[in-house]
């Protein structure tokens, strides 16, 4: 058994290859029951492997050039390409809003992640890689599918409501008199599976930020106040951006005279 520094049992490529196992038992299970699932199971591990060894070469990389503009620089590219995949799994959102999703995770992903580098564990300098890159991705990538989850649901809600949003708007309310309920109900809706996150660590599952300090040999305790941090900073990162994604967005719904927008009169892209 090989250990690395701070006790952390070594993975080497013929670990890696025994959990391969795992993915081989599910694509089987998947032509065995004519999923369909097993072409994109392969592709997908495959890119599990090929996009985390390459980030970790690249963090190791990183982590070694003591540069703010560098560090900058990947997290606005991490942020563009969570702005990106908000838009893939939100198809039936209005046009430009790739734009209003690049805000939201911009300001989201800067104000909590630099607020908890800076604020709460005040890592030394303040562009440290090794804590507010690892922090930025897990803002990123939690509060990414907050927001996309409240996007999603305000254009379906309004599609649903469309008769009683046309009404409304004839009768002279304005687009978020209109548009209110879709928008409580939507942000509603992205904020329910962190708050079941929250409700569920440390009884149903041992959270990942956490498992991994206490893999690495850190004080159980002293891994619990960080995965505390890191629920907190979630929950806020997603109720920011689920608020500011949708007042962003749901006015492109809308015509600039502020009527309804329905299905059939909808611009195609």
């Amino acid at each position: 058994m090989n250990e690395l520094a701070g006790g952390v049992i070594e993975i080497g490529w013929v670990q890696l290859a025994i959990s391969t196992g795992f993915v081989v038992v599910v694509g089987i299970l998947s032509i065995r029951l004519s999923l369909g699932l097993e072409s994109d199971l392969a592709v997908a591990a495959v890119r599990t492997f090929l996009q985390l060894i390459a980030l970790g070469l690249a963090l190791r990389w990183v982590f070694g050039i003591d540069s703010p503009w560098l560090v900058l620089a990947i997290l606005v590219l991490m942020m563009a390409a969570a702005a990106q995949t908000i838009v893939k799994r939100a198809p039936d959102a209005p046009r430009g809003i790739l734009g209003s999703s690049m805000i939201t995770m911009l300001l989201t992903g800067f104000t909590v992640t630099f607020a908890v580098t800076g604020l709460v564990i005040q890592v030394e300098p303040w562009y440290r890689a090794q804590y507010v890159i690892p922090i930025a991705g897990m803002v990123l990538g939690n509060s990414m599918n907050g927001i996309a989850l409240a996007l999603e649901r305000t254009f379906a809600d309004l599609d649903a409501r469309a008769g009683e949003v046309l009404a409304l708007t004839a009768l002279g309310a304005t687009p978020w008199e209109a548009a209110g309920d879709s928008v409580r109900v939507a942000i509603r809706a992205g904020l329910i599976p962190t708050i079941n996150a929250m409700a569920a660590a440390g009884i149903v599952f041992i959270p990942g930020m956490m498992t991994g300090q206490v893999l690495a040999g850190a004080d159980p305790l002293a891994a619990s106040y960080y995965q505390v941090v890191v629920m907190l900073m979630v929950a806020a990162a997603t109720a920011l951006g689920s608020v500011l994604a949708v007042m962003l967005s749901y006015r492109k719904r809308f015509t600039a005279d502020g009527v309804y927008i329905e299905k059939g009169y909808r611009r195609a892209g």
